[in-house]
């Protein structure tokens, strides 16, 4: 398949004055409604990824070959601007290079790695910490290294804001922002103090994850670089709950007439390109 046209839309998000909030997506027919409901790119996190494989929480146990795997089958589905959390790129800097690699041939758009010393080492307590900055450059430069496609967006992730300080994520921003990254994916930045101090060292576009309610203005982003503003990631936790609620209906005693929340059947088949495929039959098997 060719990825270049959703690559290049993904850029113009990067490169415009606007900041927008990502859906959240976890399969293809997710993205489609993302598609749908007029999102500018989808969001596709190793959190939600651990969910819709493994059924887990977010311990990093999920391997990049499944995570790609996922990926690719929103990507394959749903012509959407597909941006992915790849954490810590799996392993070293030549793990890196390796998951760059395959999410590209994957067909996202744009993915992020980060600087969390991950999966959490013995002895952590659950505290989240960060490789040296020397690692993480390298962990960014190989990023880079491994990326074959120009069109495809690398954004180098840090969460050292709320880890060790402004201080530090500022340090981390200006050598990870001269690697040859295209963006700056900054976690849990809370105040306007903070996410100003940062802006005025960044060189280039910011995204954000977990913003406090403080900053969680479109406008004020757009105005300190902000281009892509997570809301976190709803949707799998909602489709879990209608899942939930519609069983327990139906063993409560329920008719599956009388269940409520169920879609028509027009919208199923728009969802799941029925139309498409009945014009393929025709096509191909009459």
């Amino acid at each position: 398949m060719h990825w270049t046209d959703r690559r290049r839309r993904f850029r113009a998000i990067l490169s415009g004055d606007a900041c927008v909030h990502p859906a959240s997506v976890f399969d293809p027919v997710s993205a489609r409604i993302a598609i749908d409901l007029g999102f500018e790119c989808g969001m596709f996190a190793g959190s939600v990824a651990s969910l819709t494989v493994l059924g887990d929480p977010d311990h990093i146990v999920l391997t990049l070959s499944e995570f790609a795997d996922q990926a690719h089958r929103i990507c394959r589905g749903a012509d959407i601007s597909l941006m992915v959390d790849a954490d810590h790129g799996y392993g070293n800097a030549l793990n890196v290079k390796r998951t760059v690699e395959e999410l590209e041939t994957a067909g996202v758009s744009g993915l992020s790695i980060e600087d969390t010393e991950l999966p959490r080492p013995f002895g952590s307590a659950g505290r989240t910490r960060l490789v040296s900055q020397a690692e993480g450059l390298g962990k960014m430069q190989a990023a880079v290294a491994g990326r074959q496609d120009p069109d495809l967006v690398i954004a180098a992730r840090t969460s050292a804001v709320s880890v060790h300080g402004v201080d530090d994520a500022i340090e981390r921003v200006r050598a990870y922002q001269d690697t040859g990254v295209d963006a700056l994916f900054l976690i849990a930045v809370k105040t306007k103090a903070d996410l100003e101090a940062v802006a005025r060292v960044a060189t280039l576009p910011l995204i954000l994850g977990g913003a406090g309610p403080e900053i969680m203005d479109r406008d004020y982003l757009s105005s300190c670089g902000v281009r892509i503003c997570l809301q976190g990631h709803q949707p799998i936790m909602a489709a879990y709950r209608a899942v939930h609620d519609t069983l327990q209906a139906l063993r409560n005693g329920t008719a599956p007439k009388d269940l409520a929340g169920i879609p028509d059947k027009a919208w199923m088949a728009a969802m799941t390109r029925e139309a498409d495929y009945d014009r393929w039959m025709a096509s191909f098997l009459d």
